[in-house]
């Protein structure tokens, strides 16, 4: 029996262990690459609770008094008070990313963290929740309090709620990829909710379950838990992005093998570290380094070693195009990347506007080739049978077009004035309803859809070009191969951080050129911006010098604290934009006074712009959302 709990307590503090380590690096993967979305936020906020819950675990299984064990029980408690009322924010986030707003809902998330906070209290200054309690390593624990059942009810109640939301959330996806997507997180929705069943179940009932039974219980749940919080990560870094399902599989799955896989691993190894001290009579801290230096070089090499066949199992349809982008030592989309961005988009077209069919179809060949659809295919295949789409778009101009039971978006190429696809929707009502919201984000859509139309057709071009290359592309390898030694070619670093789009930094840069007047400020999209058009009542309704006045803001926002210098590297960006755009200064004029070569000033000049367009963005953005929260709060 001694061995069996060994064994257990062993197994469980190394999975414990594995847990933090996976829901922590999982933590700062979505922090990383999707903090901006709501629902990755409060995802973000659940983990944050689960590595609370189990840190705690880890230390309680190494004290030796119950005085110390009551510290981290409490600690324990800051993860355990605060789960029920993540789980309905997390809930609520999922209902919020389906255009489903409430106002009380918002307000009962406030008061769920309000709630939580209050049983964290009487937790840590009183015996109403949890008392006394056993000390019976590894399953030390707080015995229930008066007030115990009631925490019990608020727990299983916010759960229970979470999850009907998140049903109601899966049933407002009307189409396969958000649906899909969405089982997958009702699926894995209660895996923090088993890792704090147990300890209320202990709490309730301490003298129920003998310790290997307790022991065995908490290993499958942890085994299931590391399993659950991944799927749903998973899941969560989709929401608010529409890269296509490889790029986001590959770096999560690569970042999974090299962080969490590599660090669960040494762990691991570390606690078999008195057992081997024993075998070889070495000091520990001489293991622990050969036991940490060898896992980490080890595990590195065979993920690398295994890195094709991993590509090739989870990208098993695309591997002759990931073949080519890697002979090419390029970042090429592949025919299904393609795809599987419009799919993206036309689904989350789909369910903004709450509609079953859309379809994107592009002129291919004298006739229009549907790229993907979603809903009814019959439908969408009648209705391009039936109408004339080259005549429609043509008679229409560009914009937005109701016909035959359909809203219509023309999809234009952005490098030349020419069709190259059309987005159709079934119409949700007789006349367009669309609110101004719905509007705005159709139009990112749409943009989107463009760009990924015409970054197709630039695509083929490049994978003719390169199937008649091959035999020259293997001569400049060999070639690049051969070692070099005086006179050799060096190349530039040339920054590969861009913009989101291209097109926004191409209208600040003409913006910034025409800043005093002519048609690239007159004539430019940026005048459409919230803020442009939220500040038109400070500069007498004139959209024109409303643009001027917030590309000067954002100019200022570079500018650094204290004494303007014209050597300080911190200024450069600053004197280079404030002497050129504001003083209207020539290219030579500013590069002798800042005594600085021209070639020099131009490269510093893109960064310059490059830094505008992202000013100019965020604070697109945080207008966006403060109007978005104002609408939320109004309604």
């Amino acid at each position: 029996m001694s061995v069996l709990i060994s064994v257990l307590s062993l197994g469980n503090i190394i999975f414990s262990s594995a847990i933090i380590i996976v829901a922590f690096s999982l933590f700062l993967y979505l922090f990383a690459h999707n903090i901006r979305n709501s629902v990755a936020r409060s995802f973000s906020g659940l983990l944050a609770f689960l590595t609370i819950i189990y840190i705690g675990d880890v230390f309680l299984q190494r004290v030796e008094t119950f005085p110390d064990a009551v510290i981290w029980l409490k600690f324990k408690w800051i993860g355990l008070a605060f789960i029920p009322a993540s789980y309905w924010h997390f809930s609520d986030a999922l209902l919020r990313s389906t255009n489903a707003y409430s106002h009380r809902r918002r307000v009962a998330v406030a008061l769920s963290y309000l709630t939580s906070a209050v049983f964290l209290l009487l937790v840590a200054l009183t015996d109403f929740v949890v008392q006394d309690g056993f000390f019976s390593p590894p399953t030390t624990q707080f015995e229930a309090g008066p007030l115990f059942p009631l925490f019990a009810i608020f727990f299983f109640a916010l759960t229970g709620w979470g999850f009907y939301n998140t049903r109601r959330a899966r049933a407002r996806c009307l189409t396969p990829t958000t649906r899909r997507r969405m089982t997958y997180l009702e699926i894995a929705f209660f895996a923090p909710a088993l890792g704090v069943f147990p300890y209320l179940i202990i709490a309730s009932f301490p003298a129920t379950f003998s310790p290997p039974l307790l022991l065995l219980i908490a290993l499958l749940t942890k085994v299931g838990i590391a399993v659950m919080i991944t799927v749903m990560a998973y899941t969560v870094a989709y929401q608010g992005a529409l890269s296509p399902d490889r790029v986001i599989k590959h770096n999560l799955i690569h970042y999974l093998l090299r962080g969490p896989l590599v660090a669960t691993a040494v762990v691991g190894l570390m606690f078999f570290v008195p057992t081997v001290e024993r075998w070889f009579g070495l000091t520990r801290e001489t293991i622990w380094y050969a036991i940490i230096i060898g896992a980490i070089v080890v595990l590195e090499l065979a993920i690398n070693l295994a890195k094709p066949w991993i590509d090739k199992v989870v990208f098993w349809g695309d591997r002759e195009d990931l073949e080519r982008i890697q002979e090419i030592d390029k970042r090429l989309l592949t025919t299904s990347d393609l795809r599987q961005l419009l799919e993206n988009i036309l689904s989350a077209a789909c369910d903004l506007l709450q509609v079953q069919t859309g379809f994107v179809v592009a002129p291919r060949g004298g006739d229009w080739k549907i790229e993907t659809f979603a809903g009814s295919r019959e439908r969408v295949r009648q209705f391009i049978a039936q109408t004339n789409l080259a005549q429609l778009i043509t008679g229409n101009g560009p914009g937005f077009v109701a016909r035959d039971g359909f809203w219509l978006w023309h999809l234009r190429a952005q490098s030349r004035d020419e069709i190259i696809g059309v987005l159709g929707v079934a119409a949700r009502a007789p006349e367009p309803d669309l609110s101004e919201r719905e509007q705005k984000l159709i139009a990112a859509l749409v943009r989107q859809a463009e760009l990924a139309l015409e970054d197709r057709q630039l695509q083929q071009g490049v994978f003719a070009a390169f199937e008649q290359l091959t035999s020259e592309i293997e001569l400049l390898q060999r070639a690049r191969g051969k070692p070099r030694y005086v006179g050799t070619m060096a190349t530039e670093r040339v920054e590969d951080e861009q913009i989101a789009s291209p097109d926004f930094h191409r209208a600040v840069k003409d913006a910034l050129d025409h800043y005093w007047g002519g048609p690239k400020l007159t004539e430019s999209p940026l005048l459409q911006l919230h803020i442009v058009q939220n500040s038109l009542d400070e500069y007498e309704g004139n959209p024109v010098r409303a643009l001027r006045g917030q590309i000067a803001h954002a100019i200022e926002t570079l500018k650094p604290d204290g004494e303007r210098s014209l050597t300080a590297p911190e200024w450069l960006l600053y004197n280079i934009l404030e002497f050129k755009v504001i003083q209207g200064m020539k290219v030579r004029e500013i590069a002798l006074k800042l005594a600085m070569s021209e070639s020099d000033l131009y490269r510093k000049q893109r960064i310059a712009i490059q830094e505008v367009a992202k000013t100019l963005a965020t604070m697109e953005e945080q207008s966006q959302e403060k109007e978005n929260g104002t609408r939320t709060d109004a309604s």
